[in-house]
């Protein structure tokens, strides 16, 4: 299965992922890391280092699925043209996609887990406040189905959610 988490930076859906990956025994790929990585190597961030990171993360989730194993992808997926490409590499491996869009309803709580957070991803600097903003603004509405999470609740309590999902869709 191909579980795809999205959302804006700070809402929680790496906090999710993580659980959601020690529960099922799956790897987490995440985009941010990798993309990172890109950096540290000397590519430049005037490149699209972003669709990039996206590409390397479908590299690595296919192979991951190609040992019919069960991987969950980490990342922003605000734009049609990301979520189509999680899509087709689950359709190109016959197996179930879920999207899981976690949001954070109290604004002042998406605020201050953003400004507080310190993930320590080598070269990857945090985004501010103003940069979710804009982002929020350029999150591409839904045209399939997709589990909200509400990052208000508590961890545990999503992932017992998402699990439930995931035994539908299995």
């Amino acid at each position: 299965m191909l579980i795809v988490m999205a959302g804006l930076p700070g809402a929680g859906k790496s906090a999710v992922a993580a659980e959601l990956g020690r529960k099922l025994g799956a790897p987490v790929v995440s985009v941010d890391p990798i993309e990172a990585a890109m950096w540290r190597a000397g590519v430049t961030r005037s490149q699209p280092t972003g669709l990039a990171a996206y590409v390397v993360a479908e590299v690595v989730a296919d192979g991951v699925l190609a040992l019919d194993q069960t991987v969950i992808v980490d990342a922003v997926n605000a734009v049609e043209e990301a979520r189509q490409q999680w899509r087709s590499l689950a359709a190109r491996h016959g197996v179930p996609v879920v999207f899981v869009e976690v949001v954070c309803s109290d604004e002042a709580t998406h605020r201050r887990r953003l400004e507080g957070r310190a993930r320590q991803i080598d070269g990857f600097p945090e985004p501010t406040w103003e940069v979710v903003q804009r982002r929020r603004t350029e999150f591409a509405p839904w045209s399939h189905d997709r589990l909200v999470l509400d990052s208000v609740q508590d961890v545990p309590r999503n992932v017992s959610t998402v699990l439930g999902r995931l035994g539908a869709a299995s």
